[in-house]
């Protein structure tokens, strides 16, 4: 059966077959017969292709990995677990996010914390201004899912105080042409900060405050399934969001 995953991935990049063979050190015959033939290449070659073609390789190829492989993979992706978020030291944040190179997306009810960090501010501006995408997803003050929230955590509404507060503390990056801000009015299950392919994700805990929540930190690994997750939870909630009033 034709690979037709593979077929895409190089029409979308403007790619010939012929030119990803001479990117990764095959034979374009080789490349043909994985796209026609669905032929399945060994590991060192998926992962080039996957590489080069900025896709993950289980994409391409979802049989190429046995379920103890891709259990052994996403397990190597947990760099570290925190006990809480206010015990992830605060240089962490600042090295994550100074680290992108295409990607910073922020997806919470509020944030505070990081909105009130003019280091962090600075940096997302500095981001952004080099051509890196920045992408913070805030809640909607007005959603009922917030206001549970607030009430699961005894905050009321508090809690549509602080996204409006973080909207404040936001004016200068909101600025930025190339930074963009939406509101969304999902079930918040999970707080995830990116920089490319590396995640803090702050967990939510029933009747408990996001800042005692445990924290989760996470770099991609081929073959890997948990930061793809993540990732793919955050674009469903970007799609159907909203963009900020006045904007």
């Amino acid at each position: 059966m034709p690979n037709e995953r593979l077929r895409a991935a190089l029409l979308e990049r403007g790619l010939t077959a012929a030119a990803l063979a001479e990117a990764i050190g095959v034979d374009p015959k080789t490349v043909e017969r994985w796209i026609t033939k669905g032929r399945t290449p060994y590991r060192r070659h998926r992962f080039a292709v996957a590489s080069q073609l900025g896709v993950d390789e289980t994409y391409l190829w979802p049989e190429a990995l046995s379920r103890q492989q891709m259990a052994s993979a996403s397990e190597s992706e947990i760099v570290t677990v925190y006990p809480h978020r206010w015990s992830v030291p605060r240089d962490v944040w600042g090295r994550l996010f100074g680290k992108a190179k295409r990607e910073i997306g922020v997806l919470v009810y509020a944030g505070l914390f990081l909105s009130e960090d003019a280091g962090v501010q600075k940096i997302f501006a500095e981001k952004a201004r080099a051509g890196v995408r920045v992408r913070i997803l805030l809640g909607d003050p007005d959603s009922p899912h917030v206001a549970e929230r607030g009430a699961d955590e005894g905050v009321g509404d508090a809690m549509a105080a602080k996204i409006r507060n973080a909207m404040v503390m936001y004016r200068p990056l909101r600025a930025i042409e190339s930074v963009e801000f939406r509101l969304h009015s999902t079930v918040l299950y999970n707080s995830i900060y990116r920089a490319d392919d590396e995640l803090l994700v702050n967990t939510h805990v029933y009747g408990l405050p996001a800042p005692h929540a445990p924290v989760w930190h996470l770099r991609k690994v081929a073959g890997g399934d948990i930061v793809n997750t993540y990732l793919d939870s955050f674009e469903r909630v970007w799609e159907g969001a909203r963009p900020l009033p006045g904007e």
